[in-house]
């Protein structure tokens, strides 16, 4: 099969086409229903309350779908009837502008979501701004918004009832494609024609999506308690599936090698292309995987993963030298590893098992692993102060409207000047390197959608066919906002062109006017994102790098006590695991989006680069040690004191270099040398794990001397 086609079925079986399709058609209907019986206009007004509650509906639990989308239905008609009442007053619309573009871009301080119900408030607002209204007609407009807004939450959440899994099994299945992903990456380090500073780069990125991924599943899973204490059936599935596949993530991510010593060493030989297709060959097993659940049906392997093994296996043993013993131990490892995965895809099978065992008693353990949002006003207090990015960024969108509105009404009084605000609600982002990204593709995207809808206008004069390519045009728009923003733009523009043709206007006024008001909406928001408080991730990344330092810490400890022999909660590892990467995949995206910013805005980036590197290799150390001392039935015996030493450097190391980002860190406790040597200590040690150990200590050391050259 394909890429393309498989990046087909991909999309049809996602979230986003089924959020889409469900998009359109409730969005569509009223207007076209109500439209055939000649109440065009209360038909839009209800499409238009009706897209407004999608601005809301993001994914995640239902309860929080259903509480953002009542907070919506209370907003809506509360601005509807605001604007309404001030439009007619050019200086009080203009206060009303001002003021609710600060208010509720402030919202975001109580997360994306609420951030989307002050978007949908905002977007009304700005599409009521040139429309004039009696009092009876506002009344009846603003009733007509709030039973549009009614009628998507009906929708959305009667969807729910009648499928109430589909969301999470597409979750899980995207993300277990975007651990395939991941494997697939870690198979190039294997080949010896590929640069290996491009490999972990591309590596680091896809850490981030992976990262993106299963915190959308564990808001889906964990915060939904109906699906965690599911004793039987699909919901208990979906649970341990996520678990085993987190667990399966950790895997690939702890089999880490010199592979530029693996190259020199058997690049001539060819055994490394055989495990960099082993290794591809267990992605794909695992992407048809994800497939099976994202697309609800079964599925059955037929790729005989043992044989391959086995294939490899001769390989290696063909490579053994008498005369240089040892020779083939690192392949043999990486064989080891292989079988290892195969046997985690194997666990991630019982997926399409109905007689899985049930996760009793696991709920209160599975809630600590999302994080739980805080409605106080003492957290919107918090915020009111230049240091926070929200307010800023709330002080920037307040001004940028402002001047979008003055440009609207003095500059460019067209009748669609609206358009400009609407620009900028959308193209202003709190960092820089998202609004450049944005206003990019919206110019493009708006010149390319404006050339199509011309020439579908042009050239489709059958009104049965155009509402056709409209409805299209919108499902496909609707589809792709969260993939690809660009293709959301292109095929908006050209539905919005034609619905205006409906409504009697000529085309190429309607592409002329949005053109130009796009163009000065991009322009204004990106001045104002350039000029106005700039933020800049290069002033980010210092407390992006205290996070992963403050993770890896954390992690190292529990490596110190495994080492011990203390007991270890699996809970208390599993979150300590999370919080690193959570955390190098925050830093991996600050630093994706530095790397996007004017040259002159960068700092350091190949040290920051090295910085992320190096986490990424020490994590997968820890994690290599830590899950194996877990794993065994019963808990390991404490180990030499020697053997803790260079762990305990690394954490000072480690402690020194978060010491350097915040001077206000507390020194680290002091170790007494002998105290863990006192213990009885077993005849033999570990070389493996003796050289395993010290690597992690350099490893610690090495990070440190990067984040002194990070501060210069």
């Amino acid at each position: 099969m394909s890429a393309d086609t498989r990046s087909l079925r991909y999309f049809f079986s996602s979230q986003d086409f089924s959020d889409g399709l469900r998009t359109t058609l409730t969005v569509l209907i009223p207007g076209v229903l109500l439209g055939w019986m000649g109440e065009l206009e209360t038909g839009l007004t209800m499409s238009l309350g009706a897209l407004c509650m999608n601005l809301i509906d993001q994914p995640g639990p239902v309860v929080h779908k259903r509480n953002g989308m009542l907070a919506g239905l209370v907003l809506l008609p509360l601005v509807a009837l605001l604007t309404g009442l001030v439009q007619p007053y050019w200086w009080l619309l203009g206060l009303e502008i001002g003021i609710l573009s600060f208010g509720l871009t402030m919202f975001l301080v109580y997360g994306a979501r609420a951030g989307q119900v002050g978007t949908a408030g905002l977007l009304l607002m700005i599409l009521m701004m040139e429309r004039s209204f009696t009092l009876p007609q506002l009344l009846h407009y603003t009733s007509v918004i709030t039973i549009g807004g009614l009628w998507y939450m009906a929708v959305s959440l009667l969807t729910y009832q009648i499928l109430p899994y589909r969301p999470a099994q597409q979750a899980l299945g995207e993300s277990i494609r975007a651990v395939a992903n991941f494997l697939r990456l870690k198979a190039e380090f294997y080949r010896t024609g590929t640069s290996l500073d491009d490999d972990y780069r591309r590596l680091v990125a896809q850490q981030v999506t992976v990262s993106e991924k299963q915190d959308a599943v564990r808001e889906l899973l964990f915060k939904t308690r109906q699906t965690v204490k599911e004793s039987t059936g699909t919901g208990r599935r979906l649970v341990l599936t996520f678990v085993d596949v987190v667990d399966l993530y950790e895997h690939i991510t702890v089999t880490y090698y010199d592979y530029a010593a693996l190259r020199t060493r058997f690049g001539e030989t060819g055994i490394l292309s055989v495990v960099a297709d082993m290794v591809e060959l267990l992605a794909a097993e695992l992407e048809n995987i994800g497939f099976a659940i994202e697309a609800n049906h079964g599925y059955r392997s037929r790729i005989n993963l043992t044989t391959s093994l086995e294939q490899l296996k001769a390989r290696i043993d063909a490579l053994e030298d008498p005369r240089q013993p040892g020779h083939t131990l690192v392949l043999k490892k990486i064989l080891v590893n292989l079988r290892n995965l195969t046997q985690r895809l194997q666990d991630v099978l019982a997926y399409f098992d109905a007689s899985a065992p049930a996760p009793t008693n696991r709920e209160l353990e599975f809630g600590r692993f999302v994080s739980h949002q805080s409605f106080d006003l003492d957290e919107l207090r918090d915020h009111l102060t230049l240091t926070s990015g929200i307010f800023r960024h709330a002080i920037r969108m307040m001004l940028a409207s402002l001047v979008g509105y003055a440009v609207a009404k003095l500059v460019m009084p067209g009748h669609h000047s609206y358009w400009i605000l609407m620009t900028i609600l959308y193209m202003l982002k709190p960092a820089y390197s998202l609004t450049k990204q944005r206003n990019v593709q919206r110019v493009l995207g708006t010149l390319v959608g404006g050339v199509i809808g011309g020439l579908v206008l042009w050239l489709v004069p059958n009104r049965t066919a155009l509402v056709v390519l409209f409805g299209l045009f919108m499902l496909v728009a609707f589809s792709f906002p969260r993939r690809n923003y660009i293709v959301t733009v292109i095929f908006t523009t050209p539905f919005i062109i034609i619905l205006f043709n409906f409504m009697g206007l000529h085309y190429l006024q309607v592409v002329e006017e949005r053109v130009l008001d796009t163009v000065t909406g991009c322009l204004i928001a990106f001045s104002t994102s350039y000029v106005l408080f700039p933020s800049w991730e290069s002033d980010q990344l210092q407390d992006y790098m205290k996070g992963v330092l403050r993770a890896n810490l954390r992690y190292l400890q529990t490596l110190a006590e495994a080492l011990t022999g203390s007991p270890i909660a699996v809970v208390e590892y599993k979150l300590a695991r999370k919080a690193v990467y959570v955390s190098s995949a925050n830093l991996a995206a600050a630093f994706q989006r530095m790397m996007s910013e004017p040259r002159g805005k960068q700092h350091r980036p190949s040290e920051v680069h090295e910085f992320v590197v190096l986490n990424h290799i020490l994590s997968s150390n820890v994690s290599s040690i830590t899950s194996g001392m877990l794993a065994g039935p019963d808990q390991r015996p404490a180990l030499p004191g020697a053997l803790l030493r260079p762990v305990r450097q690394a954490q000072q190391a480690l402690h020194r270099s978060l010491r350097r980002l915040d001077p206000a860190e507390p020194e680290a406790p002091a170790i007494a040398p002998d105290a863990v040597a006192r213990r009885a200590e077993p005849p033999a040690t570990d070389t493996h794990l003796t050289e395993q150990l010290d690597f992690i200590q350099k490893i610690s050391s090495d990070i440190g001397k990067v984040t002194e050259e990070v501060l210069k």
